[in-house]
C-alpha cells in the first residue's frame, strides 16, 4: 500500500493525538535492524500511530533513521520532537480503521 503525503492539517491532527501516547518502540545504537522494522510493522497495523524514541542518536542521526524507518514499513513520518518521532499508517482493513483523516 502506498501512502500518499499527508497534508499539514493532518500531520497536525496525528502530532495531537500523538501527544497521550507513550513509546511504543525505542531504537537503540544498532539503530533499524530487521527486528525493530518488523516491531514496527505489527504496531503500525495493531494501532496506526505509534511513537517511536531514538536513543542515544544525535538530529541529523534521527532524521536518517525517521526517513528509513517509514520507508520500510511504508508508513508516514508525522513528526518529530527531540528524541521521539511519530509513524502513521492506516489499517488495510478501511473497516477497522481508528484514525480518520
Amino acid at each position: 500500500m502506498l501512502l500518499s503525503p499527508l497534508t499539514g492539517s493532518q500531520k497536525t491532527h496525528l502530532r495531537g493525538l500523538g501527544q497521550i501516547l507513550a513509546s511504543s518502540l525505542k531504537v537503540g545504537q544498532a539503530g533499524v535492524t530487521p527486528p525493530v522494522v518488523a516491531e514496527l510493522d505489527r504496531l503500525l497495523t495493531a494501532r496506526e500511530l505509534v511513537k517511536v524514541r531514538f536513543l542515544g542518536a544525535d538530529r541529523d542521526q534521527r532524521a536518517m533513521l525517521a526517513t528509513e524507518l517509514a520507508a520500510q514499513t511504508q508508513s508516514c513520518h508525522a513528526g518529530s520532537v527531540g528524541a521521539t518521532a511519530l509513524f502513521y499508517r492506516p489499517h488495510p482493513v478501511p473497516e477497522k480503521r481508528r484514525i480518520v483523516l
